[in-house]
């Protein structure tokens, strides 16, 4: 099955927004046997999203638009589709009185502009959308099946986990396909791309490799006609890579390496506290996006200046003697953190976040200190990144010093 994404909006040609449906999409869809060929962004003009829309039908077997389903003038999606397919919207009663009894619950009186979120062509059935005002559109028609969904991330992804999804699933009857990723950190992407070489000729799984944010992911997908046949398919291959990479690989899935990191902390009943200078409170940051981290996670100190980091415990003559952006400092840092806020363990962080060098260090110069009160070490990494990425690559790697530290915990 080929398959396109059209995803329309003038603010998306504009730069205004990043289109991040038609990525989220992407990766959803190989994982039901589609094949995507096309991804197209169309702005707010009706004669161009006709022209996508017809463009798409004569060549695709599956068409999902996202975006332009509001109530203003220049939501155009259904417009366009019913001039596309050459059929007449109506209202619907059903979907006005969903829609009329929404405003009602939400305290307001329904601009009549609203009302042609309510329509339907006779080839399509509306998909619920319980957290917006903007149905979805499922049209099948001519052995072709084309989706509307809204723009907003939130809305067209619950659509597509709760609505859309397992219905697709049904209704094209494809094998099934299962994938698993392994998260990476601490190795580039050519490296780990090296590594897996021998590995990556395998067609059933199949092994992807991708650079994001955070790291590295492998992505190993196996197709079957069963899913459990599938899931037994990736198994050995697992095992083969996870030898290969090691305690590199951090996580799998949908985990996240600061969650990982606080389940050990809780289930070794430790507590933490960190003193960052060049990433300002991002590694913070990071352990207080799990709920309930309050429990080990106990605070941190953002000690950005010199005259900070000798305020919070760092020996003065540590900075004069080595620098700021040293390993003694980033170890004492550690230990500061520690001590100040009485946890069972201490991180510092400390390097050059550009983009300028500092003491002579390239930008991307990171040292990481580390401490349980019996053991104190360190490491350097360079990330050859701009300044906003150093500082999630830096708070990261803090993240995966601890798990090594909590993993040689006995």
């Amino acid at each position: 099955m080929k398959a396109e994404i059209i995803s329309i909006g003038t603010e998306i040609l504009l730069g205004e927004i990043v289109d991040t449906n038609a990525p989220y999409l992407a990766g959803q869809l190989p994982l039901l046997g589609i094949d995507l060929h096309w991804i197209t962004q169309v702005g707010d003009n009706q004669v161009r999203v006709v022209e996508a829309l017809e463009r798409a039908w004569g060549r695709s077997d599956l068409i999902i638009t996202t975006g332009g389903l509001g109530p203003t003038e220049d939501d155009l999606t259904r417009e366009s589709i019913a001039a596309m397919l050459g059929e007449e919207m109506k209202v619907d009663p059903d979907l006005e009185k969903w829609l009329r009894g929404l405003f009602t619950r939400l305290g307001y009186e329904m601009p009549e502009r609203n009302l042609k979120q309510a329509t339907l062509i006779p080839s399509a059935r509306a998909i619920p959308n319980p957290r917006g005002s903007a149905p979805g559109w499922w049209i099948k028609r001519d052995d072709r099946i084309l989706l509307a969904m809204p723009g907003p991330t939130g809305e067209m992804q619950r659509m597509w986990e709760r609505e859309v999804r397992d219905e697709l699933r049904r209704t094209i009857s494809t094998a099934i396909i299962v994938s698993r990723t392994l998260k990476i950190f601490g190795l580039p992407e050519a490296k780990v791309d090296e590594l897996v070489s021998p590995l990556l000729s395998s067609t059933n799984p199949t092994i992807g490799v991708y650079a994001r944010p955070g790291g590295i992911e492998l992505r190993l997908t196996a197709k079957a006609s069963e899913q459990e046949e599938a899931e037994k398919m990736i198994v050995p291959l697992e095992a083969q890579i996870r030898s290969i990479i090691g305690d590199h690989i951090w996580g799998t899935d949908d985990e996240t390496i600061e969650k990982v990191v606080g389940d050990l902390l809780q289930e070794k009943d430790l507590t933490l506290a960190t003193m960052e200078s060049c990433t300002g409170g991002r590694l913070a940051d990071l352990l207080t996006d799990v709920p309930g981290s309050s429990r080990y996670f106990k605070g941190g100190l953002v000690a950005y200046s010199n005259e900070m980091k000798v305020a919070f415990g760092v020996a003065p003559e540590l900075i004069t003697r080595h620098g700021a952006v040293s390993s003694p400092v980033a170890e004492a840092m550690a230990v500061a953190a520690g001590r100040c806020l009485g946890t069972d363990i201490g991180i510092g962080i400390t390097g050059v976040a550009g983009p300028e060098e500092i003491e002579g260090k390239p930008t991307g110069t990171v040292y990481i200190g580390i401490t349980d009160g019996t053991r104190t070490r360190s490491t350097r990494t360079v990330f050859p990144q701009h300044r906003r990425r150093i500082k999630l690559y830096a708070a990261m790697g803090a993240l995966s010093e601890l798990r090594r530290l909590l993993l040689d915990t006995h």
